[in-house]
């Protein structure tokens, strides 16, 4: 919902004329300061006086009619005389749910409009709002404290026939949505109108579909989830990975919403009872952006989340994720090994394809085969071969390996090392020759080893195949806008074991409305990289415990994710709640 904009007494620009002197004279005539001002001309005034009584309206509606002047140009002053705030209305200032806390009968009678509301109090266009006894039976009927605002009396007019009527839902969300703003892709996207029911292909649900799009991108969402519920749908986006809701369809739009998805994403709008899968390619404010479809049955309806994949706002540089110096030197080290394993690990969504797209990145050539098995395949890459398994074709990991190992190749990167038949294929890959890239779902790096010898990879075989591992969290940073320094509580120090200086301050964001109230903006990467040496590699052979190995890793100077979000708190770059909250989790 587009926030309302009141424009104070301070004088606009004028789009018809030069305005020559600032808004003065507050006591005198309406249409003497309009003169004064160079709005209008002395002859226009006149004018207007002689239609005024003849059209029974005010000075201002008057020159607004005859086109002497623009409604922009006019509410200044009014708003200047009376003292109040101004408003020049449209569908995208008025909130759908809030419109309907005056009854439309008493919206009509007292020429007023209910805008929108913030706790207790509730914004009022008004045509008159220095009358008080129209502000004080407002305040009793809708139970609370009445902003009003001046707005014209047809302005009102024109909106109040179409705030209380059924669909104003949609158009007030999608108002301030240019048409172009969102365009799908022809070739990825053919519309069969003799399999969409009538309200599928309706411009208010095509408009919504569109909003949520365009909001999503422009807001950096990875995800987006449009959930059913028993009285309204839920509509969140997954912004630097944290959910937040930021529209509330009426529930009956669900079903239409959930329909137009699917026919964008070719996918069976009939079928309402199995999960399904799809794609969408669209361009937002000319920006190439693919949309990963996934739809989910549950028992109010089904839920869609689209995974947003839009390749400017990812960055495939290892220099720029993040990383400390030394950190990087020893990661561009593994890459150089000719042959081997290296594992990328962490939780879902903490960035561990995009690591791995970065480290394909610095070593491609026209000198090397590199082939990928994704599932799917997120972002496409130059001078790389692709492969997208695939179970309903049967194409699994483990079978996509078997033939790319049969293509001759140098380097070759698994999506993801899911069970024991793709973890011993890849151990065989990494010992006959290959560079084998992949990731796994571990707490740390350590984590990564045995969790291959649950899988039943033998340790003496992971012992030779072994490179490292990089094992890594994103982290929140600060927002610029709202960044404050104060002094955490020692009970934060005491959860993070903190051994530094406790007298100093920390930076946190406090909430802004450019972070939407989170204190956060923007994400970078924590890391722990444990490289591959003659010791580690005996030690891996003795199929040691985790805690032996995470030990033998700070013995030898490795840093652990923790500390290094520790460090970031320290140089203003998170803040320590959300290094808790992403990096303790032992």
């Amino acid at each position: 919902m587009t926030t309302p904009v009141l424009t104070p007494p301070p004088q606009p620009a004028s789009r018809r004329r030069f305005i020559r002197r600032t808004v003065s004279g507050r006591g005198a005539p309406l249409g003497e300061r309009l003169v004064a001002a160079g709005v209008i001309t002395r002859d226009e005034l006149e004018s207007g006086l002689q239609e005024q009584s003849s059209r029974g309206l005010k000075l201002g509606e008057t020159l607004i009619a005859l086109g002497f002047i623009e409604e922009n140009e006019l509410l200044p002053f009014l708003a200047e005389q009376m003292g109040v705030h101004s408003v020049e209305l449209r569908d995208g200032l008025v909130d759908p749910q809030v419109v309907r806390l005056i009854p439309q009968s008493m919206a009509e009678s007292l020429n007023c409009l209910a805008m929108c509301r913030v706790r207790n109090r509730l914004a009022v266009a008004m045509a008159d709002p220095t009358d008080l006894a129209v502000v004080d039976q407002l305040a009793h009927t809708t139970g609370l404290q009445i902003r009003p605002v001046l707005a014209l009396r047809a302005s009102i007019d024109r909106l109040l026939s179409r705030c209380y009527q059924d669909g104003f839902e949609v158009d007030a969300v999608t108002a301030d949505m240019d048409a172009s703003d969102v365009s799908i892709n022809e070739d990825a996207f053919q519309l069969d109108v003799r399999k969409v029911e009538s309200i599928d292909d309706s411009a208010p649900v095509i408009n919504l579909v569109n909003f949520m799009i365009l909001q999503g991108v422009r807001q950096g969402a990875s995800d987006l989830h449009i959930e059913p519920g028993e009285q309204h749908s839920s509509v969140r986006y997954r912004v630097d990975g944290e959910l937040r809701e930021v529209l509330r369809p009426r529930q009956e739009f669900h079903s239409a919403i959930v329909s137009r998805i699917k026919v964008m994403a070719k996918m069976d709008i009939a079928e309402h009872r199995l999960p399904q899968d799809g794609r969408v390619h669209v361009v937002v404010d000319g920006r190439q952006i693919d949309l990963r479809v996934s739809t989910l049955p549950t028992v109010l309806g089904e839920k869609v989340v689209l995974r947003v994949l839009d390749r400017d706002s990812v960055t495939f540089e290892l220099s720029e994720l993040g990383f400390p110096t030394a950190q990087l030197d020893e990661v561009k080290r593994m890459l150089a090994k000719p042959y081997g394993l290296m594992l990328v690990t962490g939780p879902t969504g903490s960035g561990k394809t995009t690591t791995l797209y970065s480290a394909i990145e610095l070593i491609k050539s026209v000198k090397r085969n590199i082939i990928t098995v994704e599932d799917p395949v997120e972002y496409q890459l130059k001078l790389i071969n692709q492969v997208h398994a695939n179970t309903g074709t049967n194409l699994t990991f483990a079978r996509a390996l078997r033939a790319i190992l049969r293509q001759d190749p140098d380097v070759i990167m698994i999506g993801e090392i899911r069970d024991g038949e793709t973890a011993e294929i890849a151990i065989q890959a990494a010992l006959t020759g290959h560079l084998v890239l992949s990731t796994l779902h571990t707490n740390d790096a350590a984590g990564a080893v045995t969790r291959l010898v649950d899988m039943g990879v033998a340790p003496y075989k992971i012992a030779s195949a072994f490179v490292g591992v990089i094992a890594q969290r994103l982290v929140r940073t600060i927002c610029p806008d709202c960044r404050t320094l104060y002094y955490p509580p020692a009970a934060l120090f005491d959860e993070v074991n903190y051994q530094g200086n406790r007298e100093r301050q920390f930076a946190r964001g406090e909430g802004c409305q450019s972070c939407f109230d989170t204190g956060f903006r923007g994400r970078t990467g924590l890391y722990e990289v444990l490289a591959g040496d003659r010791e580690l590699r005996d030690l891996i052979a003795e199929n040691p415990r985790v805690d032996k190995l995470r030990d033998w890793h700070i013995e030898h100077g490795g840093t652990t994710l923790l500390a290094e979000g520790l460090r970031r708190a320290e140089e203003g770059i998170t803040s320590l709640d959300e290094v808790v909250r992403v990096a303790r989790f032992d």
